[in-house]
């Protein structure tokens, strides 16, 4: 195996031969889709939802994020009409894939579900919120977030970029009793490659017998790397690497491709020894398990451990883009020569 990255699967290496120029287009017209839906939606609210949805692009709100059943600025379905609605999904589609979005909306359907289970009323599919920071039909950065339980997703558009993280998904059952399992391959993908270990890779691998007790870094606003824990992707036959790859693709893939095609892309740039996979608990189903996956741009996380094991946190973060952080800088730079 070469010192840098060597990506086996077919779909990634189509997505890294992409021409940039296109991609650069691809880039602006996703910008581009994201402003007209931002703006459309603010048109359609009336002058008090206005004053809620839209804040200043430097308010501290925009990098507050949570994953808890709160109140939070912005304004919610339950304020909205239906063609707010409408309006509002819209924009949502904008910042993810059909998957993404359909995730998006398997999670809030867990809502009335759960409400059931814990007879509470703080379980609302309506209480989900959108804001909008700055003003998307200018020329300076700006950005949007849809929040509520189990959600968070945030945007940065800023000239030339687009971030599009933290971004956090959860489900509460993440297995219902019809069957329905939402983020069930971020799941099934994780335990295939840990079970595929050797023993003496699986030990490396495990981290610690006992489960974290949710997601390490929480909803920090900044997250610096954790230890690079586990094993590196250069001790994994090509299968493991072909399923390490998969699970990475399967969280990427609920990004817009313009989006999560960059991301892929640069995976590729990354020294295979620097890309780290590490599991804690047990390996069997419906116990509580941990495992994340770390490189020198971003961390995913996810645990499994409430509820017998029938609740998942996930979350990709990255260490210099979150809030758009890095777009921010480059465009600072480029433009006003900061």
């Amino acid at each position: 195996m070469t010192r840098r990255f060597f990506l086996r699967s077919s779909a990634l290496t189509v997505m890294a031969c992409s021409h940039p120029l296109k991609m650069f287009a691809q880039n602006e017209n996703k910008t581009s889709a994201m402003a007209k839906a931002a703006t459309k939606f603010l048109s359609v609210l009336t002058s008090d939802q206005l004053r809620t949805a839209k804040l200043a692009f430097d308010d501290g709100e925009r990098v507050y994020w949570n994953y808890v059943p709160l109140t939070r600025k912005g304004v919610s379905y339950k304020q909205m009409t239906m063609e707010q609605r409408r309006v509002a999904d819209e924009l949502l589609q904008t910042g993810l894939s059909v998957k993404g979005f359909q995730t998006t909306k398997n999670i809030i359907s867990l809502e009335p579900i759960l409400r059931q289970i814990e007879q509470s009323s703080r379980r609302d599919p309506d209480l989900y919120y959108f804001t909008i920071f700055g003003d998307p039909a200018g020329s300076k950065p700006w950005g949007f977030r849809f929040e509520g339980h189990h959600i968070s997703l945030n945007f940065t558009i800023a000239p030339g970029g687009t971030a599009s993280t933290p971004m956090f998904f959860g489900a509460n059952p993440a297995e219902t009793e019809s069957g329905l399992r939402s983020l069930s391959a971020q799941e099934d993908l994780a335990r295939s490659l840990f079970t595929s270990l050797d023993p003496k890779l699986r030990s490396a691998a495990l981290i610690s017998a006992n489960a974290p007790a949710d997601i390490i870094t929480s909803n920090a606003d900044r997250v610096d790397p954790l230890e690079p824990a586990g094993v590196s992707a250069r001790e994994l036959s090509g299968n493991q690497l072909k399923l390490l790859m998969k699970l990475i693709q399967e969280y990427a893939e609920n990004m817009p491709a313009e989006i999560s095609q960059q991301r892929l892309k640069k995976l590729q740039s990354l020294a295979v020894d620097s890309i780290h996979f590490a599991w804690a608990g047990s390996q069997e189903k419906r116990n509580p398990h941990y495992y994340r996956i770390q490189t020198p741009a971003f961390l995913i996380e996810y645990d499994n451990t409430q509820n017998q094991a029938n609740h998942i946190h996930s979350v990709w973060r990255d260490f210099h883009g979150d809030f758009g952080r890095d777009v921010l800088v480059d465009h600072y730079h480029e433009q006003h020569g900061k």
